[in-house]
């Protein structure tokens, strides 16, 4: 299909995928989208016999949704079933080993008969060492009839601070009924003292360490409980003398297996479990009855053929970090498997230790679920420099990493001992102090990720990404990328996960949210009109008409009957775009905002603030009749001069009085920011509104508007001059001053000027400002 004549609107409907299915489930990661909701894209932006590429794959997912896409069961909601190709790259290793894992050529039921004859070689290999005596009543009347041990709770032994005797965190911290800490007090048995947890030290146990021949410390634990099945029920009960005795077996038994020894290297997660466990290696992140079963199971499939032993280490991988010492406890839980906290390497003072059985048995049922797909390419390498070529890619999905929130590497050191390869962790696209890695280093690396997804993607075909942060600070660094990249943005959502439906965005909601942000590649015949047309006002117009085209029409989100409010289409937002699409292509901007609002009413249909194309206004107006409603205001929040403005826009529908408009305006700037030097409302209302006779404010009419801008563009740069005459750092300010300076002086190529200011500003002023944060980096490339 020719790239002049595919047509899609950005995907704007509501989202219900939950994280209930057992595809999604059956491997654990640190970031994962669900599969069906990646399919609503796909459906949606591709034909069958499209290539889908994701350039951080993670888990796999977007080639779990292209199989999907082809299978009966799943594909649907009205599109077309078929064969998706997909591209999946990522510079994890154990990303990379999970999505190959999830995606493999046949189907993983295949190979459930060899898992089943795993597990029965390990009973009769190693299963006296998971055997404990039958409590027939639960009271401590054991029996010479064993039962199958599911999981032994380990609790770290304390010190009291007071008389010096040992106490048992489980004890006396864990409600028994809940599993959960009683609070943040304990009291010791022996004397009564009563004091805060952090209070207790860990008791220290020298232990004879086979490896090196020393001895080391480790942290003092005991078994505290046993869940076990005896003729297919569980029981529960306390460690008696038998299990204390095979827990001692297990110490003092010798095996020749394989398994990883290497150094816990430093970092900001792996420093944790060093400084609360003296855990060291990765061989000591394990109970030494875990270590065995599961050395024993890693080195009995690595003997199979290639093709089983890579489905079946898959299968083990899915319960190795579940193995460790960072499995939490929880008697209140369902199932003891995989109870480790996410995006940590934390070791609680209670966990699990659970058994092959327990853990492994359910995986194979669950393995017969999993799609297989022999259309999936799986890469492990830097995503900066694909191997594809220009222009050969359908649609691109995107989850990438958010900032510092999650240090991948750190986190998958366990997965990727057992796999022997580690990630090259040098261009991990994270911020992390400890690394040396700031602001500028994630952002210079995504924006070369997102650069190579440019040149790959196809002309007028679209990327999603999907994006969870919790700062502001990193969601402009991601706008400015994606635009340096060249993308345009046309459509960002909210995916509301507790609900998981989709909602309009609006700035304050863009913090503690996945962002859905819906970005298309211009067409060829614009980036020819570009260059031919370069210098002239039509470049202007011709960017609107192609953004346009690309902006949904009808947007109702939330299924409520109302009419979403289209940001993407407000003259505000179409400056903006128009406006730095011009700056990263290194073209001057061909129009100032008077002479573009003013084109904007003579080129475009308005609507409801909103401006459309000729042959879009009738299924708005359409959808205006059928729906017979007044479409819901676009949520608006004042938080700087501009904000301001355009809540003023929205309040002055209808003209009203400085008395009338005061003490709501009140109300709405108490979080502006602290350097922000907001105007007086009546400054607010003198430099962008007219007063009639009645000396009530209206908005301007737009043809008569051209003096008004210019009037306040000239008392915004008279002020910014002061900024420019002034010396060290800018403490408050207008910001709208700084961005009509900054437009000034990139007219002017002063592009040291606008650096210099900007590094008088404070930093969370220009990284927080997606414009101020672009005239930034392209003047400091510049120079």
């Amino acid at each position: 299909e020719k790239s002049d004549t595919y047509h899609k609107e950005p995907f704007a409907s509501d989202v219900s995928e939950g994280k209930s299915d057992a595809i999604y489930n059956f491997h654990t990661y640190h970031t994962k989208v669900p599969p069906k909701a990646i399919l609503r894209y796909i459906l949606h932006y591709t034909n069958p016999g499209d290539v889908v590429y994701d350039a951080f794959a993670g888990s796999g997912m977007t080639g779990v949704a292209c199989a999907m896409a082809n299978d009966s069961e799943y594909a649907g909601y009205g599109k077309e079933k078929g064969v998706r190709y997909s591209i999946l790259s990522d510079i994890s290793v154990a990303a990379s080993f999970i999505a190959q894992g999830y995606n493999y050529p046949r189907n993983l039921s295949n190979y459930s008969s060899e898992a089943e004859k795993a597990l029965d070689w390990l009973r009769e290999d190693f299963g006296w060492a998971y055997k404990t005596r039958h409590d027939e009543k639960g009271v401590g009347q054991l029996t010479e009839l064993f039962g199958e041990i599911n999981y032994t709770v380990w609790s770290d032994v304390l010190i009291c601070p007071n008389c010096g005797q040992e106490v048992v965190f489980y004890s006396e911290g864990i409600d028994e009924k809940t599993g959960h800490k009683k609070g943040n007090n304990l009291t010791c048995p022996h004397c009564k003292y009563n004091g805060k947890t952090s209070e207790f030290e860990k008791a220290i146990d020298p232990v004879y360490d086979e490896l090196t021949g020393d001895s080391r410390k480790t942290v003092k634990e005991v078994p505290v409980l046993i869940n076990y099945t005896y003729r297919g029920k569980k029981y529960d009960k306390k460690p008696d003398e038998y299990d204390l005795q095979i827990i001692d077996k297990v110490m003092n038994y010798k095996f020749d297996e394989w398994y990883p020894t290497d150094e816990v290297f430093d970092g900001f997660n792996t420093n944790q479990p060093k400084k609360s466990h003296f855990v060291t290696r990765i061989d000591l992140f394990y109970n030494r009855r875990s270590l065995i079963a599961f050395s024993k199971l890693w080195n009995y499939v690595n003997k199979l053929p290639v093709d089983c032993r890579n489905a079946l280490k898959f299968w083990l991988q899915t319960v190795s970090v579940g193995f460790t010492k960072t499995n939490r406890y929880f008697s209140s839980s369902f199932s003891q498997v995989n109870r480790y906290l996410k995006g940590t390497l934390y070791i609680a003072a209670t966990r699990s230790e659970v058994s092959p059985w327990y853990s492994l048995k359910g995986k194979i049922q669950k393995m017969g679920k999993l799609i297989a797909n022999p259309n999936c390419l799986t890469t492990c390498m830097s995503s900066e420099q694909s191997l594809m070529p220009d222009n050969s890619i359908d649609y691109i999905f995107v989850d990438p990493p958010f900032g510092s929130n999650i240090m991948y590497s750190d986190l998958n050191i366990i997965w990727e001992a057992w796999l022997k390869v580690y990630t090259q962790s040098s261009n991990e696209a994270i911020i992390n102090e400890a690394a040396d890695k700031d602001d500028n280093f994630y952002k210079n690396l995504m924006l070369n990720v997102l650069r190579d997804c440019y040149r790959v993607l196809k002309p007028n075909r679209w990327i999603t990404i999907e994006f969870h942060n919790s700062q502001n600070k990193v969601w402009n660094i991601l706008q400015s990328v994606i635009a340096q990249a060249g993308f345009v943005i046309a459509d960002v959502r909210v995916l509301d996960k507790q609900v998981q439906t989709m909602k309009q965005y609006s700035t304050k909601n863009a913090v503690d949210k996945d962002l859905v942000i819906s970005a298309y590649k211009p067409t060829e015949k614009f980036e020819r009109d570009l260059e031919e047309k370069a210098g002239t006002e039509e470049t202007a117009w011709a960017f609107v008409q192609q953004h346009l085209s690309n902006l949904p029409i009808v947007v109702d989100a939330d299924n409520d009957g109302k009419i979403d409010i289209i940001p993407e289409r407000q003259a505000h937002l179409l400056f903006d775009r128009m406006v730095a699409y011009h700056i990263i292509q290194g073209l001057p901007v061909p129009v100032d905002s008077t002479d573009f609002y003013a084109g904007l009413e003579e080129r475009f249909l308005q609507r409801d603030g909103m401006y459309f194309l000729p042959d879009q206004v009738n299924e708005y107006d359409t959808a205006r009749i059928k729906m017979d409603v007044e479409p819901i205001q676009f949520e608006l929040f004042v938080t700087n001069e501009k904000s301001a403005i355009a809540w003023l826009y929205q309040q002055l529908d209808t003209p009203q009085l400085y008395s009338e408009l005061q003490p709501k305006f009140m109300k709405e700037v108490k979080s502006v920011d602290k350097y922000e030097a907001i105007p007086e409302l009546s400054d607010l209302l003198e430099e962008n509104f007219i007063q009639d006779e009645k000396g009530r404010w209206y908005i301007p009419d737009r043809t008569k508007e051209g003096d008004i801008v210019k009037l306040r563009e000239k008392k915004l740069l008279k002020e910014f001059e002061g900024y420019l005459a002034s010396k060290g750092k800018l403490k408050l300010f207008r910001s709208e001053a700084i961005r009509v300076g900054f437009a000034k002086l990139w007219k002017e190529k002063n592009y040291q000027a606008i650096v210099d200011l900007a590094e008088r500003l404070p930093e969370q002023t220009v990284q927080e400002d997606p414009n101020l944060l672009m005239y930034y980096d392209i003047s400091l490339s510049r120079i």
